[in-house]
């Protein structure tokens, strides 16, 4: 046992455990706002004398401070899942950086932070899974989890993913899922809350099986996604979204070549969905005629709304429906719709069915006045016409103050205007 209070902050750095950790674990008899080492907590508990006054000595030392679990090859938590078991609401874990292999975990705590420490952390699902449905289940509330790597995750369902949110607000910053059946998977908790900004979802499961999705909220509050980018996903949409409201702002929904998703974007049960200087792109190998699909599955939620600005919309086919919008059999009620200074890309002719995309500032324009859409890069041309089409202005519309850069992640447009149709400028490209 180590305990050391030399952090800027106060907090507790706790190097613990070891061959006691369940009789730690159990000391606390299964409550994770546990702070005081009361007694009657404890009357059951099998640990010796000496193992309960040092579990006792440890709350006697975070009562006041919340302690920071290490976890690593050379610590005495050596994986996360350790660290679950061990860690308090209110604690921060910190992962060594490296690969961890065949280990699963679930998280209950309050307030709790699990970040990697000295670079990125890869956790490789390798047949693990926790309760049957991801490499990390989460149902604590007001969890942060950043810079971690969810690899793998296969389930007997067809639903494993990197995490399972089941409950509560969970953030998620500079994270990576790759290779799930399901990146992220949400629960249908109606108070639940998801949050994601910089973080990278690609390669879908490559399997007939089952629909696989990239990202899926299920019928939660809200899902909100910045500065993101989605990639070569496969029989499943590259996002799905069936959340009350959801805000999708700066990100990057590129299929890529080679990439076979279904829809982009998909939000079968409406909501109030707001898309902000996005770029979305279908490969010439994607499974649906249409990017964005609103309101197929019928309406779930009293506000049913679908904003668009400043984004850029291309496909690599000419035959395409940019936004998909449910008719009356599917979907009763109305659909408020606002579509202003967005940018329609595609090959050879325009496809004869606009509907409501027509109007307030978009343009419609050949994939050839974009730069390179093949390489990931889809700012417009010096030359091409668009780039001098006139913006719309006007109180009401929502306008972008951040752009999506390459790889992941969006910058301030530092006060400039966005004078083109399309995602903002700072939209810029891979390297070639």
């Amino acid at each position: 046992m180590r305990l050391d209070s030399g952090l800027d902050h106060g907090d507790a750095v706790v190097d613990l455990i070891g061959e006691r950790a369940d009789q730690f674990a159990a000391g606390r008899c299964s409550d994770p706002d546990a702070r005081m080492p009361r007694a009657d907590r404890c009357t059951g508990c099998s640990c010796s004398a000496r193992a309960m006054l040092a579990f006792c000595l440890l709350f006697a030392v975070t009562v006041a401070h919340a302690a920071s679990w290490l976890v690593g090859p050379e610590h005495t938590l050596k994986k996360p899942s350790e660290a679950a078991r061990v860690a308090l609401s209110g604690d921060t874990v910190l992962i060594e950086s490296g690969l961890y292999e065949g280990d699963a975990a679930v998280w209950t705590q309050r307030r709790l932070t699990i970040a990697a420490k000295g670079g990125r952390v890869v956790l490789r699902a390798a047949g693990a899974s926790a309760e049957r449905k991801a490499i990390w289940v989460i149902r604590g509330e007001d969890v942060r989890v950043e810079g971690i790597v969810f690899e793998g995750a296969r389930v007997a369902e067809r639903n494993g993913a990197g995490i399972r949110h089941e409950s509560g607000r969970l953030h998620v910053v500079s994270c990576e899922f790759r290779d799930n059946q399901m990146g992220l998977l949400t629960s249908n908790d109606g108070a639940a809350h998801l949050s994601i900004e910089d973080t990278l979802f690609e390669n879908s499961t490559r399997s007939r099986d089952a629909f696989f999705h990239l990202l899926y909220a299920g019928r939660i509050a809200s899902l909100t996604v910045i500065g993101s980018r989605f990639r070569s996903g496969y029989n499943g949409h590259l996002l799905k979204s069936r959340a009350a409201r959801t805000v999708l702002r700066y990100n990057m929904l590129a299929d890529g070549p080679g990439g076979a998703a279904s829809y982009e974007a998909e939000f079968p049960n409406g909501g109030d969905v707001e898309m902000v200087g996005n770029i979305l792109s279908q490969s010439e190998t994607g499974e649906n005629p249409a990017i964005i699909s609103y309101g197929m599955e019928g309406a779930a939620w009293t506000t049913n709304r679908i904003v668009l600005s400043h984004n850029t919309l291309h496909s690599a086919t000419p035959s395409v429906r940019f936004v998909h919008l449910a008719d009356s059999k599917r979907f009763q009620g109305l659909i408020a719709q606002q579509s202003d200074n967005n940018l329609f890309a595609s090959p050879g002719s325009l496809p004869p069915d606009l509907g409501d995309q027509a109007g307030n500032g978009n343009v419609w324009i050949s994939e050839s006045a974009l730069m390179h859409p093949a390489a990931f890069d889809f700012r417009l041309r010096p030359d091409a016409q668009a780039s001098r089409a006139e913006v719309l202005p006007g109180p009401g519309l929502v306008q972008p103050t951040r752009g999506f850069v390459w790889p992941v992640g969006s910058k301030p447009l530092h006060g400039a205007v966005q004078r083109s149709p399309g995602a903002p400028a700072r939209s810029s490209a891979p390297d070639r």
